[in-house]
């Protein structure tokens, strides 16, 4: 999975600075691969695997006395532990309910590490990615969120969404920039001219 290259972030930073210049929100974008690095998912299924060998042995001919069993059953985990680490398989082994859980955990930690609780006004606005999740979430302080409710976020959060699907995370990302900045300099216009936080995008590898 390959993240934002360094053109294409230079024009999400271009993208938001144009945002911020018509509305009063400190708008901050973060993109992680993935929000989590799962590996406990596949030691699982390996694990599990190990444990059935023996079932799975017994409907077959072949006959391992005790010791030999215990190597087979090692063998299987080691052997399922890392095949199973390979990104595209490990992808398909996490719950969809999991993936969504620790992307969300991981927005509002973002939220609090890129000081978007502190800005004047309680204006801050956080566009999240985790693109291994196609998981997508926007959260507002309570100086945008008394103005702006939750369904016109999901409308752009939505959409985003179908693009990362599509594999189109780069135009997918502009869109919702040039969405959520309509709604700002509608609910929030501009009524100084001040940039609070940094305006490129945030990469988590």
């Amino acid at each position: 999975m390959a993240l934002l290259n360094e053109a294409d972030q230079r024009q999400v930073a271009a993208a938001i600075a144009a945002v911020e210049k018509t509305t009063d929100a400190e708008l901050v974008t973060v993109l992680a691969a993935r929000a989590d690095d799962y590996y406990y998912i596949p030691t699982l299924w390996a694990a599990l695997a190990a444990l059935v060998t023996p079932a799975a042995l017994a409907l077959t001919p072949l006959w391992l006395e005790p010791r030999d069993l215990l190597l087979t059953q090692w063998a299987v985990f080691v052997a399922l532990a890392l095949a199973l680490r390979f990104p595209p398989l490990m992808c398909r082994l996490i719950p969809r309910r999991v993936g969504h859980w620790r992307a969300g955990n991981l927005a509002r930690r973002q939220f609090l590490d890129n000081n978007l609780h502190h800005t004047r006004g309680a204006n801050g606005v956080l566009v999240f990615v985790a693109e291994a999740e196609h998981y997508v979430e926007i959260i507002a302080d309570r100086g945008i969120s008394r103005h702006v409710d939750d369904r016109q976020w999901q409308a752009i959060v939505d959409a985003f969404t179908a693009e990362i699907g599509a594999g189109r995370t780069r135009q997918g990302l502009l869109a919702c920039i040039e969405r959520c900045g309509e709604l700002l300099s509608r609910h929030a216009p501009a009524s100084e001219e001040k940039n609070e936080l940094p305006d490129h995008l945030v990469v988590l590898r």
